[in-house]
C-alpha cells in the first residue's frame, strides 16, 4: 500500500530506520536488533522475520511463528488484536501506530497518532481504531485517516479505556474520576467519581465493571450506576495486571517490603460468587502480565518482563515444565495480548520488536473475521467521447493513424535542416565539487534544476541567466541558485553544515567578522533569535533582565538574563538559547497563542513567520512585565535624580514600554464612558485609500495610536447595544515605542509599496533630479545639484528607493490630551530647538533602533532577520571604540550595513514586521549598573525533588561555609546527557553520511568534585536533573542513567531542577574557579554555559597533538593512572 500523505509524522522516525542500514551510523542502536532485521530499499517498510524452517509448530502448543520490527529502537507501549479483521495493532512510546496483517505480519498501515505522548491503549471498532494517549482520545480509520480527535484537559493523565457498548466508552487514569464518552456525538456524558484514584486497568463482565487501582486494590462496580459494590485488597504495593473469566478473578502485582516494592510470585485468585479470596497460586516467574486462555480449560498465561511465560490452572498447582521463554530483542517485554480466537499471542519488547506465538501453523486471530480492504490498483479510464459539435474542440485530441505520406505541416527540405538540440553545459558548481573514483565522478546536487527535467530557455532568458551567473560571488557562501537572485545572499536563511566532528570544524568566523555573538538556529522554535538580539541591545532591558533572579523553575526573565550574560561574555562565538526556549515551551500561554511550532512546520515554513514573530513580541513583553511585577524593584534601577524608576505596583518593563491612555466611548444619545488602560505596543492601522495619496509614516502612526472607530457597544443610558464612536487619548508616552507593522496581506504590502514610490519621487524632486530607471547620481550630477564645494549631500538614487520609514519621529502631547506626530530630521533642530530642551514641554524625539523583517523565500520557507542600531556602550565593551553602527543579525550571520538598508523594504521579498523606536538620550537617564544576583547560598545543601528522598546523601557532601571556592581553585566536572530527539542524517551518493539535523541532547546529571582541601576528590555536587520532556534514549550504556532516575515520582536520586544546578555552575564561573574534565566543550554547550577559556582545563586538548585524533579518557586513565575504565560507566 502507498502511505504517502497518510502519515505526516512518519518522517520523524525515518532517520532512525535509515540508520539501521549500517550499525556504525548509530552507536546507540543495539547491534543484536540488526541480526535478523531486513530493511527494504526505502528504509521504511520492514518485512516480517519468519522463524527458521527447522522450528515445527505442534497443534495446541504455543511456539514462535514470526517476529517483526515496528519502530527500531522505540519501545512498544501497547499491542492489540483487531476484533473485526485479521490484524495486529502496535503502539509505541513515540506515539506511532503500526498495523500488521495476518499471521505473516505483513505491514498494513503506519502513521503518527501523537507527536509527544505514548500510546497507552488501543481498542478496535467496526469502522476504525481508538487510540488513547495521556490527554487525548483519537479515532482513526485503519488506513490512518482521522475520524475524530477528542482533546481532554491538560491536567488529565489517562491510562485505560473500556468499551461498554458500541457507542459508549469509559476512560480512566490517575484522577479521582472516570469519564464516559458518547462515540456518536463525541461528547462527555458522565463523570463518575471514584473513591480510590489511579484507575489503570478496566475489565467488564455481564455482572460488574472491574477497576484496577495503582494502590493494589480491585473494585467491583454496578453496570448501571457505577457505584462500588465490592472491593478486593489484592496487593499492598501496586497492581500490575488482572483478568476476569467466568466466576474467577486473577491478579498479579507488587508487595511492599522494607527495601521498597517487590514483585509478588503469588497470584491472588477470587471467587466472584462468594466474593472472597481462594488459595493463592504460586508461580515460578515474576508475573507482570496475565490473561485467561479458555480453550479446553480455564488456563492462565503468566508473563514476566524478562520473557518467561508459564501456563497453569487457576485452581491447581503451577508446573515448572509449563514454562517457555520468549526471546525478545530488547531486555524487557513491554506488552502482551491474546487474540479473540486464543490461537495467537503477541509480545512487544523495549527495542520496538513484536513477536507472534501461535498454537497452529495457520492461525486465525478471530473466529469470524471480515475481509480486509487493500489499496486498489491504478485503473486507467477509457477515453471520453468527443463532441464534434463544439467549435473549441482541440484537434490534438483526435487520434490520427500513422501514415507514410507527406503531411501538410512538413517543411520542404530546402527550408529546413536537422539540428539536434545541444546538451546544456555541466554546472560549474558540479565540476568544482566533483570527486572522482576511478573514471566515475560524484558531486552533490546543487539543486539548480528540476529532477530529470531540462527546461527550454529562450535567448532572452538564457542571456539573463548568463549575466546573473557572472555576478561577483559574495563572501557569505558559495552556493548560488538562479531562482534566489532576488534575495540578497546575506539575507538568506543560514544553516549549519555538520561534519564528523559536529560543529568543531564549522567556520562561524566566515559569517561573523565582529565581536558580537550570534545565535544558533537549529534549536526548535529558534525563529525568535532576531527578537532576542533586539531585546539584548536595549541597554535598560539588558541591565534589568540580568539583575533579575527568582525562585520559579521556568521563568523567562531568568533564562533570558542567563542568555544575555552569555552574549556579554562571547567574543564573536555563537551562543544558543536552548534553556530559554526550553522554558518557553513549558508556558501554557505560549502554546495557547500558537507560538510553539512543530519541527516539521518550522522546517517546511508552514507557519506565517511575520504574524508569529509579532505575536511573540506581544507575548514576551507581557510575560516579562508579569515576571517583574512579582519582585521588588532592584535598587540599581533608581533614577539618577532620585526618582523611582517605576511607579508603585508597576514593573520596569511597564515603565519602559507601557503607554497609558484613555478609551472613550460616545453613544449617539450623548452618553460618554471613559476607561483608563495601558498597552505595551501598538499595531499599525492603514487608511482605506486607493487613490495613491501621500501619507507620511507619522500620519499613519498617529492614526494607529489615537485610533477612532465605530462599533456596537453597550450603553448604560440606553440600556442596549448602540452604535458608538470609540476614541483613544494618550496620557503618557512610553520610553520605548514598539510597533507591529501587521503587513499580513497584499493590501498592506501594496500600501507600503505605493507610499515608498511616492516618497521616492518627492525625494528625487527635492534634490532636483528626474526619475530615471537604473540611474544613479554621478559625482558631477551631485555637484550640479548645489552641493557646496562638491560635498556629497545628496544621496544616490539607490539609497532613496523603497524607503518610507523615517529614522526619527517627533511626538508632542497637547493640553487637550491630543498627540502631534511628525517625521523628524536632524537638521530640524535649528527650527525646533534641541530635543532635550523640549521634553520639558511634552515634546519627545524617538530614534529608530531596530527593525525586524520577514524574508520571503519560497525554497526555504522564509526567515526572520533584524537590523539593529548598536549603541556606544556595546562597542566600548566589545571593541574598545565609541561609535554607533547599524548591523544585520541573521542568526549567526552578523554584518555591518548602511543605515538606509535598515529602512529599505522591497515588498517582493523583504517585508517589515516589527519596529522599535527609543527616546533620544534614554540611557543617560538611569544608573544602569549590573549586580550579580547569584549568591553563595546556591551551593548549600538543598532538598531533593524525588519523593523517595534518602535521609543522607551518599554520593556527595555539600560545601560548608569554610569550603567556599576561591579564584583559581580547581573543580572537577563531568556531565551525563539523554537524547530528546534523534539526529536526522542522509547518505550521499558517494557513501558518506551527511547530518541534516543533530540530535537534541538534555543534561541529566552534573557532578562537581573538590580539587583541593581536606576533602579533595569528594564530590560536592551530584545532581540529577528532572525533565518534563519526553526522552527518546537514556544512553544508559554510556551515562548510567536509567528510566525513572529523572522522574520525581519514582526516582531515588538527588533530583533537582536544571535552573538550580545552573545557578551553582554560574556561581563557580563568576568567582573564577578552573574546571578540569574531559570533553568539557560539549558539556558546557549542552548545559548552555559560556565559560572563559582560561577557566577550562580540558584533557581532550591538553593531550592533543596537531593533526591527530582526539584521545579518549579511557586511554588516558590507563596510560597515566593504570586504571581500567569500562564503557558501561563512562560517558565518552
Amino acid at each position: 500500500m502507498n502511505f504517502e500523505g497518510l502519515d505526516p509524522g512518519l518522517a520523524e522516525y525515518a532517520p532512525t530506520m535509515h540508520s539501521a542500514l549500517d550499525p556504525v551510523l548509530d552507536a546507540h542502536l543495539n547491534p543484536s536488533l540488526l541480526q535478523n532485521v531486513e530493511l527494504d530499499p526505502e528504509g521504511v517498510a520492514l518485512e516480517a522475520l519468519p522463524v527458521q524452517e527447522s522450528v515445527h509448530i505442534m497443534e495446541g502448543v504455543y511456539s514462535e511463528l514470526h517476529s517483526v520490527v515496528a519502530d527500531v529502537g522505540v519501545p512498544v507501549s501497547v499491542s492489540h488484536f483487531d476484533l473485526h479483521e485479521e490484524m495486529l495493532w502496535v503502539g509505541s512510546h513515540g506515539g506511532h501506530a503500526t498495523s500488521f496483517f495476518g499471521p505473516a505480519l505483513e505491514r498494513y498501515s503506519s502513521f503518527q497518532v501523537n507527536g509527544s505522548d505514548d500510546i497507552r491503549q488501543i481498542q478496535s471498532l467496526e469502522n476504525g481504531i481508538l487510540f488513547l494517549t495521556k490527554n487525548n482520545l483519537k479515532y482513526m480509520a485503519r488506513g490512518g485517516l482521522i475520524i475524530f480527535d477528542y482533546l481532554l484537559e491538560e491536567s488529565e493523565d489517562m491510562h485505560s479505556l473500556l468499551l461498554t457498548d458500541s457507542s459508549t466508552l469509559l476512560i480512566g487514569g490517575l484522577q479521582n474520576h472516570i469519564l464516559e464518552i458518547d462515540l456518536n456525538t463525541v461528547q462527555e456524558t458522565q463523570k463518575y467519581a471514584v473513591e480510590i484514584p489511579g484507575v489503570t486497568i478496566m475489565r467488564q463482565t455481564n455482572r460488574f465493571f472491574f477497576c484496577g487501582h495503582t494502590s493494589g486494590k480491585v473494585s467491583l462496580r454496578d453496570l448501571r450506576s457505577f457505584k462500588a459494590e465490592h472491593e478486593f485488597d489484592a496487593f499492598s504495593g501496586s497492581l500490575s495486571d488482572f483478568d476476569v473469566h467466568g466466576n474467577l478473578l486473577a491478579a498479579c502485582g507488587f508487595s511492599s517490603r522494607l527495601t521498597g516494592l517487590a514483585c509478588d510470585r503469588f497470584l491472588k485468585v477470587y471467587d466472584l460468587r462468594m466474593m472472597r479470596a481462594i488459595t493463592p497460586l504460586q508461580v515460578h516467574v515474576d508475573p507482570a502480565f496475565l490473561r485467561f486462555i479458555p480453550t479446553y480449560t480455564s488456563r492462565l498465561a503468566i508473563i514476566s518482563q524478562s520473557g518467561q511465560c508459564q501456563f497453569c490452572e487457576p485452581t491447581g498447582l503451577a508446573n515448572p515444565a509449563d514454562i517457555f521463554h520468549v526471546n525478545p530483542v530488547g531486555p524487557l517485554l513491554m506488552t502482551f495480548d491474546v487474540s479473540a480466537s486464543k490461537q495467537a499471542l503477541a509480545f512487544g519488547d523495549s527495542e520496538g520488536c513484536v513477536h507472534l506465538w501461535t498454537d497452529s501453523p495457520e492461525p486465525s486471530f478471530n473466529p469470524y473475521s471480515r475481509e480486509t480492504e487493500f489499496a486498489l490498483p491504478c485503473l486507467v479510464d477509457s477515453l471520453p467521447p468527443l463532441d464534434w459539435s463544439q467549435d473549441l474542440l482541440p484537434l490534438s485530441l483526435i487520434p490520427v493513424p500513422l501514415t507514410t505520406d507527406t503531411l501538410l505541416s512538413d517543411w520542404p527540405a530546402a527550408n529546413s535542416a536537422p539540428a539536434p538540440r545541444r546538451a546544456p553545459p555541466v554546472d560549474a558548481e558540479i565540476l568544482r565539487t566533483m570527486k572522482k573514483v576511478g573514471f566515475i565522478g560524484y558531486a552533490p546536487n546543487p539543486r539548480t534544476r528540476l529532477r530529470n527535467q531540462i527546461p527550454y530557455r529562450l535567448k532572452e532568458s538564457d542571456s539573463e541567466f548568463d549575466s546573473f551567473s557572472q555576478v561577483t560571488e559574495s563572501p557569505i557562501g558559495r552556493e548560488e541558485e538562479p531562482h534566489l537572485h532576488m534575495v540578497s545572499k546575506k539575507y538568506r536563511k543560514v544553516t549549519i553544515k555538520y561534519s564528523k566532528l559536529g560543529l568543531e570544524d564549522f567556520d562561524f568566523k566566515h559569517y561573523n567578522k565582529t565581536l558580537f555573538a550570534g545565535l544558533e538556529p537549529h534549536i526548535p522554535n529558534a525563529y525568535c533569535n532576531c527578537m532576542i538580539q533586539v531585546l539584548y541591545f536595549l541597554e535598560p532591558v539588558r541591565c534589568l533582565i540580568q539583575n533579575h533572579l527568582c525562585q520559579k523553575e521556568f521563568c523567562l526573565a531568568c533564562e533570558l538574563g542567563f542568555l544575555f550574560h552569555m552574549l556579554d561574555l562571547s567574543r564573536g562565538d555563537p551562543c544558543q538559547g536552548s534553556n530559554f526556549l526550553r522554558a518557553f515551551r513549558t508556558i501554557p500561554e505560549a502554546s495557547a497563542l500558537g507560538l510553539i511550532l512543530a519541527d516539521s512546520d518550522e522546517a517546511s515554513g508552514k507557519g506565517n513567520l511575520a504574524r508569529l514573530i509579532q505575536r511573540w513580541n506581544r507575548f514576551i513583553l507581557t510575560q516579562l512585565h508579569q515576571d517583574m511585577q512579582e519582585l521588588e524593584v532592584p535598587q540599581a534601577y533608581r533614577g539618577a535624580g532620585g526618582s523611582s524608576f517605576c511607579s508603585s505596583g508597576d514593573s520596569v518593563i511597564g515603565q519602559l514600554f507601557s503607554c497609558e491612555m484613555e478609551n472613550c466611548s460616545l453613544c449617539r444619545c450623548g452618553s460618554e464612558t471613559v476607561r483608563a488602560s495601558s498597552t505595551l505596543l501598538f499595531t499599525l492601522s492603514y487608511p482605506e485609500d486607493k487613490t495613491g495619496k501621500n501619507y507620511d509614516f507619522a500620519q499613519v502612526l498617529k492614526r494607529s495610536i489615537c485610533l477612532e472607530q465605530n462599533t456596537q457597544a453597550w450603553c448604560d443610558n440606553c440600556e442596549k447595544y448602540q452604535p458608538t464612536i470609540q476614541t483613544r487619548n494618550i496620557c503618557h508616552l512610553p520610553d520605548i515605542l514598539v510597533i507591529n507593522c501587521e503587513v499580513n496581506s497584499s493590501k498592506e504590502a501594496d500600501f507600503w509599496r505605493m507610499q515608498a514610490e511616492v516618497a521616492f519621487k518627492m525625494s528625487v524632486k527635492k534634490y532636483g533630479g528626474e526619475i530615471t530607471k537604473n540611474r544613479e547620481f554621478a559625482l558631477a550630477d551631485r555637484k550640479e545639484l548645489g552641493s557646496p564645494e562638491g560635498v556629497l549631500l545628496c544621496p544616490s538614487i539607490e539609497e532613496l528607493k523603497d524607503i518610507w520609514l523615517p529614522f526619527s519621529i517627533r511626538m508632542k502631547m497637547t493640553k487637550n490630551k491630543g498627540l502631534d506626530v511628525c517625521n523628524w530630521i536632524d537638521g530640524d533642530e535649528v527650527q525646533w530647538g534641541p530635543a532635550r530642551a523640549e521634553e520639558e514641554h511634552g515634546v519627545y524625539v524617538y530614534d529608530l533602533m531596530a527593525t525586524v523583517v520577514h524574508i520571503l523565500d519560497s525554497r526555504t520557507g522564509g526567515s526572520l532577520v533584524a537590523h539593529i542600531k548598536v549603541g556606544e556602550t556595546y562597542h566600548q565593551r566589545k571593541e574598545g571604540v565609541t561609535h554607533q553602527q547599524w548591523y544585520l543579525f541573521n542568526d549567526f550571520l552578523i554584518e555591518p550595513i548602511d543605515k538606509h538598508e535598515a529602512v529599505q523594504f522591497d515588498m517582493n521579498w523583504k517585508v517589515p514586521a516589527i519596529l522599535y523606536y527609543v527616546k533620544r538620550n534614554l540611557n543617560s537617564r538611569y544608573n544602569l549598573n549590573i549586580k550579580n544576583p547569584i549568591e553563595a547560598s546556591v551551593l548549600m545543601a538543598e532538598a531533593s525533588l524525588a519523593r523517595k528522598q534518602r535521609k543522607t546523601h551518599t554520593t556527595f557532601i555539600p560545601l560548608m561555609l569554610n569550603e567556599m571556592p576561591q579564584v583559581g581553585d580547581l573543580v572537577g566536572l563531568d556531565a551525563e546527557f539523554v537524547t530528546l530527539n534523534e539526529e536526522e542524517a542522509e547518505l550521499r551518493s558517494d557513501g558518506t553520511k551527511s547530518t541534516i539535523k543533530p540530535s537534541q541532547m538534555s543534561v541529566a546529571r552534573i557532578t562537581c568534585v573538590r580539587g583541593q582541601g581536606p576533602n579533595e576528590g569528594i564530590p560536592f555536587i551530584d545532581d540529577y536533573i528532572s525533565t518534563q520532556e519526553q526522552v527518546v534514549d537514556y544512553l544508559t550504556q554510556y551515562s548510567g542513567i536509567k528510566p525513572g532516575d529523572l522522574d520525581a515520582k519514582i526516582s531515588s536520586k538527588h533530583l533537582t531542577t536544571l535552573k538550580s544546578t545552573y545557578l551553582k555552575l554560574r556561581f563557580l564561573i563568576d568567582i573564577g574557579v578552573k574546571f578540569v574534565g574531559h570533553g568539557l566543550q560539549k558539556d558546557f554547550r549542552v548545559i548552555n554555559l559560556m565559560v572563559p577559556k582560561d577557566q577550562v582545563l580540558d584533557t581532550v586538548y591538553l593531550f592533543h597533538m596537531p593533526r591527530k585524533r582526539m584521545i579518549s579518557l579511557r586511554f588516558l586513565a590507563w596510560y597515566f593512572l593504570d586504571a581500567a575504565v569500562f564503557p558501561s560507566v563512562l560517558a565518552l
